[in-house]
């Protein structure tokens, strides 16, 4: 008798929901279509950091209290990349360390990089890093929603729990090499919709197929309208400087290049 091994992929089951894998198809194209299949368009300095500049700000915009959390989003963005190496290999040590940034000045500081959330919450994120480490089949895009609604919904690190879910969306995007700059704007994609982003969340924290599936869709939409969004796209959000020192954000078209 010969013995089959099965491994298992919860991932890529998601990524079977109806819809799910041509919306997150639908996605990458729209992401390549802003970088020229990739590797074939030039990124200055000045549009990486536009675009690490409007990622902060729209994913201080999704908290309750956006200027509170402005320069921590900021320092944050600016780590995207050296945290992007780890969240796929040593997921726990990545968010530890986006939890230090992002709430430094806020936070204890003996409460930084600290899972706060009750009981249940460590032994949840254990088994979620061990999901994130693992090998699967799934698209980039359902990897990277699937890591946004575990840390959004559980909330390890208290009030800063949706900061660091929206950056390790972009943390497996840049590892899995979608968005090898950073410079898609998945933040601002989220942050157009509130109330889409919210329900969406809701949905995946209920648990029902349906939720989920909702959940995986808005976050497709949402790397594809980040990709607009881009300081590379044809709907580029630039952020200039406002009264308070800090950066607003300003929609302009892009001209054909």
């Amino acid at each position: 008798m010969v013995e089959t091994l099965v491994v298992l992929d919860p991932l890529a089951d998601l990524a079977r929901f109806e819809g799910v894998a041509s919306a997150a198809a639908a996605a990458t194209d729209a992401v390549d279509a802003v970088l020229r299949d990739r590797g074939l368009r030039k990124i200055t300095d000045e549009q990486l950091s536009q675009a690490r500049l409007a990622g902060a700000l729209a994913n201080a915009a999704l908290t309750h209290e956006p200027e509170r959390w402005r320069v921590g989003a900021l320092r944050l963005a600016a780590e995207l990349e050296s945290l992007a190496a780890l969240i796929r290999v040593a997921p726990g040590h990545a968010l530890a360390r986006a939890h230090a940034v992002v709430a430094r000045g806020v936070t204890p500081d003996h409460e930084l990089g600290k899972i706060s959330a009750g009981p249940g919450a460590a032994e949840r994120m254990n088994s979620f890093a061990e999901l994130l480490t693992r090998h699967t089949s799934a698209p980039a895009v359902v990897v990277g929603a699937v890591a946004h609604a575990e840390i959004a919904v559980v909330a390890p690190f208290g009030e800063a729990s949706g900061l660091i879910a929206r950056a390790a969306e972009h943390l497996v995007l840049i590892d899995a090499g979608l968005d090898p700059y950073g410079a898609i704007v998945v933040e601002a994609g989220h942050a157009e919709s509130a109330t889409s982003y919210s329900a969406g969340l809701s949905g995946y924290a209920d648990g029902s197929i349906a939720g989920v599936r909702g959940w995986l869709l808005h976050c497709a939409a949402a790397v594809a309208r980040g990709a607009e969004l881009s300081p590379l796209g044809p709907t580029r959000v630039v952020p200039h400087k406002a009264n308070d020192g800090f950066g607003q954000f300003e929609r302009r078209s892009s001209p054909c290049a």
